[in-house]
């Protein structure tokens, strides 16, 4: 491949970024391919959440996740703009902010809601379908309610506190589960009875979830009416004017929040392009996902216009995954050579959550409700986020939907939700860190750093086994050793009478404990504390030992051995008191507990060593502690190294 090329990507949805980054790990190495993506925001939306964060169930950055988790120090140059134009003859587009040539361009603008040309609808509803969408709708139900709480005009009142969902597809469906999930923190906020309030949904088919089989659809309708929720069915709606919905039948429901979720279409801009359209400002393209009109287009997600079977391509995620794999192997082929690619669908199934308690799906076959639906949800989130930003956002997606949820607004409550303040553990963690300081304080006056009288790290290695440096050592003692054992044997007389005496006072004792025994006043301890966690000589102890001790730790001289030991316990100590790098303390504490453990040296009434280790990995530092400064520090510094941004392994954002 001599010539360079240049692969555009207009748009940063779910087939914008899964071409995105196919194309850019199959050309990392390729100099002379050039990729570029273009988006009018900074990060890419989980569009298939929004309803959580219009609901008030998760904050706003829950379904944000920014290019640069995405793309971190790959080679794709991701530029902030709105094209507004394309001129494909010239191969180049044109955007608010700069202009960018291609040989090939990748069209995956997304879509936008269809409101079918029924009057005054799109005057007079929200809709759902962008992160502005979702936030325009929580920040408008919050303000309702709180006028609601001081109107005292009883039909304003009940006007405001009317809240209806147009549309029974995926999207309405969720959206009026954290509605009614909503609701009812709402009123308790501001005061007001639940049972003032209406939540209504209007769908024109028969039916909810028409995508769904019959026992899915009837435990779905089933739970909506449990919530309050009244759904009405086989409900055309023909207009719309400002605080009223118009229905087919005559019916008039008054409102002040009307969200709409009938259906989308195509991206207006998608449809102004001059290329073959099909109906709804979808893209005509072939199976592998190229423009019938000019060879270097490719289409991917909502935009493509698709005939399968007669039917257009779902407008779903999986569908942009698919599409977004064959337009980007085909582009692959069109550089390289090499087998074509065509859009092979494989759908593993739908979920639909309603509220964060209760859920129906059928996944792979699986049909569930409930928590089982749940967490089939929320597990196939993980996957995607892990696949397109690593574990980071998988944890980030993680802590927004379990550990800082609210009002018990999961398929497990707040079970897992409370956090403790870091300034609980204030005293503990200093505790600890003392602990650790007398643990190597002690060994200094054991004599750990008196290399001239052997190793006293002796009882972590076998019978038998000669540490690095100690015989010498022990040579070089050997006068001393003699002479203090002839003052032993000067002293053998004076010791044996004291043994004349110790026997005469054992007597004593043995009668004594006897007498005990026989009032049956011994005691004994249940359970020994002090007692090693696995004995010395136990099967895991001995491999153990024989395996890193006598195999490896051997070779390193008793003295460096014994200095590394008093100086990570007193490091661990100092820096847990201080509270500096209290995360890597706390991790080294548990290290060094385990090693110990696995010694045999290791007892019960030790062990809140780890669990008070493992408290502080929670952020403890930073309340009267050093890592109130280091952390912030540091994470900016690890955040844009390299390595960070290439293998997804940063704290909060990149910063590069």
């Amino acid at each position: 491949m001599s010539d360079s090329k240049k692969i555009l990507v207009l748009g940063g949805g779910y087939g914008g970024v899964w071409a995105g980054k196919i194309l850019e790990k199959h050309f990392r190495k390729s100099p002379n391919v050039e990729i570029t993506l273009v988006d009018m925001r900074p990060f890419h939306t989980l569009m298939t959440e929004l309803h959580e964060v219009a609901g008030w169930r998760t904050e706003p950055e829950s379904v944000q996740v920014s290019f640069k988790k995405i793309f971190g120090a790959k080679r794709i140059n991701v530029v902030l703009d709105k094209v507004t134009k394309v001129d494909f003859e010239a191969k180049k587009a044109f955007g608010q902010k700069g202009d960018y040539a291609f040989d090939y361009i990748v069209i995956g603008v997304g879509a936008e809601p269809e409101f079918f040309g029924i009057p005054g609808v799109q005057e007079n509803s929200f809709t759902l379908w962008a992160f502005e969408d979702a936030m325009k709708i929580r920040n408008h139900v919050e303000q309702v309610f709180y006028e609601a709480s001081k109107e005292t005009d009883i039909e304003k009142r009940k006007k405001m506190l009317t809240f209806v969902v147009a549309g029974a597809g995926f999207t309405g469906i969720e959206m009026l589960g954290e509605l009614l999930e909503y609701r009812d923190v709402m009123c308790k906020k501001h005061f007001i009875d639940p049972k003032e309030t209406r939540v209504i949904n209007i769908e024109a088919l028969p039916s909810i979830l028409p995508i769904l089989e019959e026992p899915l659809r009837a435990k779905a309708e089933k739970y909506l009416a449990k919530m309050g929720c009244e759904v009405m069915l086989g409900q055309a709606i023909v207009g719309a004017e400002p605080g009223k919905v118009i229905l087919k039948s005559g019916t008039i429901v008054e409102t002040e929040t009307f969200i709409w979720t009938c259906g989308v279409k195509g991206s207006s801009f998608a449809g102004s392009l001059p290329l073959p359209m099909g109906k709804r400002n979808r893209i005509e393209c072939d199976n592998g996902m190229r423009s019938t009109k000019y060879p270097f287009v490719y289409v991917v997600g909502d935009n493509a216009g698709l005939i399968l079977d007669g039917k257009p391509m779902a407008q779903i995620v999986e569908s942009a995954h698919f599409s977004a794999e064959a337009a980007a192997h085909n582009i692959i082929s069109d550089i390289e050579g090499g087998e074509r690619h065509v859009f092979k669908p494989n759908y593993h199934g739908f979920m639909v959550s309603i509220g964060g308690r209760y859920g129906v799906a059928n996944a792979g076959g699986i049909k569930s409700s409930g928590f089982v639906a749940l967490f089939f949800k929320h597990l196939i989130n993980k996957y995607y986020l892990f696949n397109i930003a690593g574990f980071n956002q998988v944890w980030e997606y993680f802590k927004h939907e379990f550990l800082e949820i609210k009002n018990r607004r999961s398929f497990i409550g707040e079970f897992i939700s409370y956090r403790v303040r870091s300034y609980w553990p204030l005293l503990l963690r200093m505790w600890l860190g003392l602990m650790w300081i007398f643990e190597g304080l002690n060994k200094v006056g054991e004599g750990w750093l008196k290399f001239d009288l052997g190793s006293k790290s002796g009882w972590m290695f076998s019978s038998g086994v000669v540490q690095k440096g100690v015989q010498a050592a022990a040579d070089a003692g050997s006068a001393a050793s003699a002479a203090w054992e002839g003052g032993a044997e000067a002293t053998a007389a004076a010791t044996g009478a004291a043994e004349v005496a110790a026997e005469a006072v054992t007597a004593a004792t043995g009668a004594w404990e006897g007498g005990a025994e026989a009032a049956g006043t011994a005691l004994k301890a249940i359970w020994d504390l002090t007692k090693p966690i696995l004995a010395y000589d136990s099967g895991l102890v001995t491999w153990f030992r024989t395996t890193f001790m006598d195999g490896i730790f051997a070779y390193l001289p008793f003295n460096l051995f014994q200095i590394m030991i008093v100086f990570v316990e007193i490091a661990i100590g100092l820096a847990l008191f201080g509270g500096c790098f209290t995360w890597l303390a706390a991790v080294a504490s548990i290290g060094m507990c385990v090693i110990f453990t696995m010694s045999g040296m290791f007892a019960w009434n030790q062990l809140w060593f780890v669990f008070a280790a493992i408290v502080m990995m929670g952020g403890a530092g930073r309340a009267f502690g050093c890592d109130y400064w280091i952390v912030p520090f540091v994470k900016r510094w690890w955040n844009g190294t390299k390595f960070a941004r290439k293998w997804h392994f940063y704290g909060d954002d990149p910063t590069k």
